[in-house]
């Protein structure tokens, strides 16, 4: 501690909310920190965390509320331990807000601070074209239903082999026969590659922004941040914002959030319609969770999964009118 002038550790404690990474609350003879453990190893690399923390340095410098990494004496922000890779930053006073306890005004500032975000990186990060071989529409391709049929008869073979079967192995079995039936009547609806690409957060949800009152304090872990369809980003984010726990989407909120954020980003309502069909399409074919919990062994992101499996059944049936929440 004493090589970033934070005085002496007094208490460190555990902070238990976020999947990927650690985190520490730490007590010093000068104030309070949070210590971040950069644990996962798809993530870790200290040049990237480094390219990371200038990002929210420069973006500080422009207004967007973050939280940048102390530096210590030599300049450096990431500290690497035992090969583990740490950095330290201001504690923010704050607390998370999931969309159900937004206002509609408060979601449509929701809305333009991700706007914002994608904007002002676009000043702060080097050109696209530095990051990819040419800028444009995003090379990766959308999931492909021969590969989610078969993952689908993995996972099925997954549940029947544990004995006795649980309340969650009874829903993971219902929703992924249910998952195949969609699949097979909506197979000829997938999307071509991406669109406009652009500088993302790149995992912006409740549990990575902070509040402090009704005001944004500051939005952390930036790991993920990178060269994505910033559309796409936003169409993500209020599908996790503004869940419900029957697994549909608050459409007043949605849109309330989507036209600050078309604002705020300069992005168009037909680059909002084809991120909306992209990633119903990814949620049509993803099974995270579900591998997490059979292949990984991981319960973490089980709490999640009966929302957001009801959640794809749910958009597919009200497609047009999600479409048109975030596009009008």
């Amino acid at each position: 501690m004493r090589q970033y002038s934070a005085g002496s550790a007094l208490t460190c404690e555990p902070v238990d909310q976020g999947l990927l990474n650690r985190g520490y609350r730490l007590c010093t003879t000068r104030g309070r920190y949070f210590l971040k453990h950069h644990f996962d190893p798809d993530t870790a690399d200290p040049a990237a965390i480094a390219r990371q923390h200038r990002a929210t340095q420069r973006l500080a410098d422009l207004g967007v509320p973050v939280a940048p990494p102390l530096a210590c004496r030599d300049g450096r922000t990431v500290a690497v331990v035992g090969g583990h890779a740490y950095a330290l930053h201001p504690w923010v006073d704050g607390r998370h807000r999931h969309g159900g306890q937004l206002t509609t005004g408060q979601c449509a500032r929701l809305g333009a601070l991700l706007g914002a975000v994608h904007a002002c990186l676009e000043h702060v990060m080097p050109p696209k074209g530095r990051t990819r071989p040419a800028a444009g529409p995003h090379p990766v391709e959308s999931a492909d239903p021969a590969g989610t049929f078969a993952l689908i008869d993995r996972l099925l073979a997954h549940v029947r082999r544990h004995r006795p079967p649980s309340a969650f192995d009874a829903l993971a079995r219902h929703r992924l026969l249910e998952r195949r039936v969609l699949l097979k009547r909506h197979a000829d609806r997938r999307p071509p590659p991406g669109g406009p690409v652009g500088w993302v957060h790149g995992d912006f949800h409740p549990y990575n922004l902070l509040y402090r009152g009704d005001v944004p304090a500051a939005i952390v872990d930036w790991d993920r941040l990178g060269v994505q369809p910033r559309a796409e980003e936003a169409v993500r984010a209020a599908a996790i914002f503004f869940l419900r726990p029957s697994g549909t989407l608050d459409l007043t909120k949605v849109r309330a959030y989507a036209r600050a954020y078309r604002r705020a980003a300069g992005a168009t309502s037909s680059e909002l319609a084809a991120a909306v069909h992209r990633v119903w399409w990814e949620r049509l074919n993803d099974f995270w969770m579900l591998r997490w919990h059979y292949e990984r062994g991981d319960t973490r992101a089980d709490s999640q999964f009966p929302a957001a499996s009801a959640l794809v059944v749910w958009w597919t049936r009200e497609y047009g009118a999600v479409c048109e929440a975030f596009t009008r």
